[in-house]
C-alpha cells in the first residue's frame, strides 16, 4: 500500500506473503460493504495521513478496479487492477498493479477473508507479490506498515459505522505505554498535540482525579475559539481514561461526549482505542457532519504520533 519509488526496473525476488488480521466490532455484511463499496472505501483507504479521492470497483470476476491514494504532499498514486474472485460476504480476491512512468513495476494479489464471529468479524488479508522490479522496492518495503495503518483506519471506520451512537478511532504508536499515557495526562504535553491540524490549546484548569476537570479552549486556525470542559470519571494509570466532554463553538448548542481511551501493549509499542459515545444517532450525525469529529479525531491522533516522535 506504500507509494512506489523510482529505480531501475530489473525484476527482483518477491518477498514472502504478507498476512495480517483484525477483529472488527461490526457484522460481516457491513465489513464486506466497507471493503467493497467505493462510498466507504474513500473514507479509509490508505495509510495514516493518506486519503483516497477516487475509488471504483466492478464487483464481479474479471471486473476492473481503481483506487487513487493521495499522499500528504498531494501526489496521487493510482492502484489499478482486476477482480479475480467474489464470494460475498466471505471472500474477495483482487490483483493490483503499480506503475511508474507507464511501466508495471509490481503486481500483487490480495485475498481478503471475512469470518463471522457473532456480531463481530475476523478479517484476514494475504498479500502475495506475483511480480516486482527494483522500482517497486520502496513500495514493497513499506507494504506491511502501510497495510497495518490502513486496516487500523478501516477498523475505526467500521466500528463507527456499526454503532449509531459512537465514534471509534484506533491507532498504534511506536512508543511505550507509559510515554503515551503521559502525553494524555500532562497539560504541558497535551498543549503540544491536542486538537486537529492547525489548532492550539490553552488550559485554564487541570485536575487529573475522578471528578476533576480539564478546562481548556481550542483555538482554530481561522481564529474561532472552542471552549471545552472535560470531567474525568475513571482513571486507571497506564490502562484507561474515561471522561465526559462538552464543548463546541461559542454560542452554539454543544455536543456532549463520554469518551473512553484504552491503552494496550502490542508489537508496535502501544495500541490506543478512543471510543466517543453521544446521546443519540442525531448527535453523532451533527458531531461528524457539522463539527468534523471523526476527521478531527484522526488528525488529533496523527498529531500525537508526531509529538511522540520528537526526541
Amino acid at each position: 500500500m506504500a507509494a512506489p519509488g523510482s529505480a531501475p526496473s530489473r525484476p527482483i525476488a518477491a518477498p514472502p506473503d504478507l498476512i495480517v488480521s483484525r477483529q472488527l466490532r461490526a457484522p460481516r455484511e457491513l465489513v464486506w460493504q466497507v471493503w467493497t463499496d467505493p462510498a466507504h472505501i474513500v473514507k479509509w483507504w490508505g495509510p495514516h495521513r493518506f486519503t483516497c479521492p477516487y475509488a471504483e470497483i466492478d464487483l464481479r470476476a474479471g471486473g476492473a478496479l481503481r483506487f487513487d491514494m493521495r499522499a500528504p504532499d498531494g501526489t496521487v498514486f493510482p492502484a489499478i487492477g482486476t477482480v479475480e474472485e467474489v464470494a460475498a460476504p466471505e471472500r474477495l480476491v483482487v490483483t493490483t498493479r503499480l506503475a511508474h512512468d507507464g511501466v508495471t513495476i509490481a503486481e500483487v494479489q490480495q485475498t481478503v477473508v471475512l469470518e463471522a464471529r457473532g456480531d463481530e468479524t475476523r478479517l484476514t488479508l494475504r498479500a502475495h507479490v506475483r511480480y516486482a522490479t527494483e522500482a517497486a522496492a520502496a513500495a514493497l518495503a513499506g507494504m506491511e506498515e502501510g497495510w497495518n495503518q490502513a486496516l487500523d483506519k478501516m477498523v475505526s471506520y467500521s466500528a463507527t459505522t456499526a454503532a449509531p451512537q459512537e465514534i471509534v478511532i484506533t491507532r498504534r504508536y511506536r512508543a511505550p505505554i507509559d510515554t503515551v499515557w503521559e502525553a494524555w495526562t500532562s497539560p504541558e504535553r497535551l498543549a503540544a498535540w491536542w486538537g486537529p491540524t492547525g489548532f492550539t490549546t490553552t488550559t485554564t484548569h487541570f485536575e487529573l482525579t475522578p471528578g476533576g476537570q480539564w478546562i481548556h479552549t481550542m483555538h482554530g486556525p481561522d481564529g474561532v475559539d472552542y471552549p471545552n470542559v472535560i470531567t474525568y470519571r475513571d482513571i486507571v494509570p497506564g490502562r484507561r481514561l474515561v471522561y465526559e466532554q462538552t464543548g463546541g463553538r461559542a454560542g452554539e448548542t454543544p455536543i456532549d461526549f463520554r469518551s473512553t481511551v484504552v491503552f494496550e501493549r502490542d508489537e508496535a509499542g502501544t495500541r490506543l482505542t478512543l471510543r466517543m459515545q453521544v446521546a443519540s444517532a442525531e448527535s453523532r450525525r451533527r458531531a461528524i457532519e457539522e463539527f468534523g469529529a471523526y476527521e478531527g479525531g484522526i488528525e488529533t491522533l496523527d498529531r500525537l504520533a508526531d509529538f511522540l516522535r520528537v526526541p
